[in-house]
């Protein structure tokens, strides 16, 4: 009798677990490693507040997020870099790109000894074009006078899988040297010309950290969290800007004045003196017709990250989305079918 009794709570239990299982709603996603660390804890949290609803995600890089989203491989994708009218093609049915927070690309840097370094456009450029290859280069010693630069070659770190963080920085390295648009181009995967290449922001920031001489671009809490220093910007207005949330936000003010209905829309080399030049969105990719259930489900959390998601943001060292803008956004979330 004990032997029936125990059996029969275990099916009990067993039949239990797989109800509540068979209630949870499991959502997939993929793509960008610039937002990772806030999507992580997004997704941590809400799973607090809806226990229903669990969101897996897969930092792989914008481009290999937009493939596994065009492929529906996975039920959202999330890209730096918005999707290219060839891409949208490709996907099937309409999408709809959200905004979900703005951030910087930072030249990060392995110098013992400097903490503080002045960069601008065309000098970024000539060094990951492999024209400027010396620390002490001439360019370098101008952009910061008193400064001791080492006579140590320059290790150039880019990154090796596709990247919305490298068409941020692409995006505006063509906008500010001429030579660069032209021999390279902007895009989420290029031909480098010189340098080691890393997976990931993860990846570019372990390469930097681990090589004396080197310097390769991620987002700023790449650079924070592994306690790199990295350098303030010339931007287009002529002043020498480090990267914050007040300078990202100033970057993005000028961009929501020619925001298309589509928030597709580029920010870097802003105008404006407070302006970080290499600013940009960062966009979660949804199909405009999701299953009905999932697609739900996925609505509420899109509605909870654009207001409670929001007050983590600053304190991850990601700008908020502005207020005006997350209403447009509210709206463009209602053209989502979930059949």
């Amino acid at each position: 009798m004990k032997h029936s009794y125990a059996l029969l709570i275990l099916l009990a239990s067993t039949m239990g677990g797989n109800a509540l299982a068979a209630d949870s709603i499991q959502l997939n996603g993929a793509g960008a490693t610039f937002p990772y660390p806030l999507y992580s804890k997004w997704f941590s949290e809400y799973g607090k507040v809806s226990p229903g609803v669990q969101i897996n995600y897969q930092s792989i890089g914008s481009g290999g997020g937009i493939r596994q989203f065009t492929e529906r491989t996975v039920d959202f994708g999330a890209s730096d870099a918005p999707m290219t009218e060839e891409q949208l093609a490709k996907a099937g049915s309409p999408v709809i790109h959200v905004p979900t927070v703005l951030g910087a690309v930072v030249l990060t840097y392995h110098l013992p000894g400097i903490k503080k370094m002045n960069l601008s456009g065309a000098v970024i450029a000539d060094i990951f074009l492999g024209k400027v290859t010396q620390w002490n280069d001439p360019s370098l010693t101008r952009l910061n006078p008193g400064v001791k630069l080492p006579a140590q070659p320059i290790l150039v770190v880019h990154r090796a899988d596709g990247s919305g963080t490298s068409a941020i920085f692409t995006d505006y390295l063509s906008k500010t040297s001429p030579e660069w648009k032209s021999k390279v181009g902007q895009g989420t995967a290029l031909k480098w010309p010189v340098g080691l290449g890393g997976k990931g922001n993860e990846g570019v920031t372990g390469l930097v950290k681990q090589s004396p001489g080197a310097i390769g671009y991620v987002e700023l809490i790449y650079a924070e969290t592994n306690q790199l220093p990295y350098a303030a910007i010339q931007n287009k207005a002529g002043q020498t800007v480090l990267p914050s949330l007040k300078a990202v936000s100033a970057a993005a003010a000028g961009g929501l004045k020619r925001m298309p209905p589509d928030f597709r829309v580029s920010i870097t080399d802003a105008d404006g003196k407070d302006s970080y030049p290499i600013s940009g969105f960062t966009y979660l990719l949804v199909h405009q017709t999701m299953p009905g259930e999932k697609g739900r489900a996925f609505l509420k959390f899109l509605g909870w990250a654009l207001k409670d998601g929001q007050k983590s943001a600053a304190a991850m060292h990601y700008a908020p989305l502005p207020a005006e803008l997350v209403g447009k956004v509210e709206a463009k979330l209602k053209e989502i079918k979930t059949p």
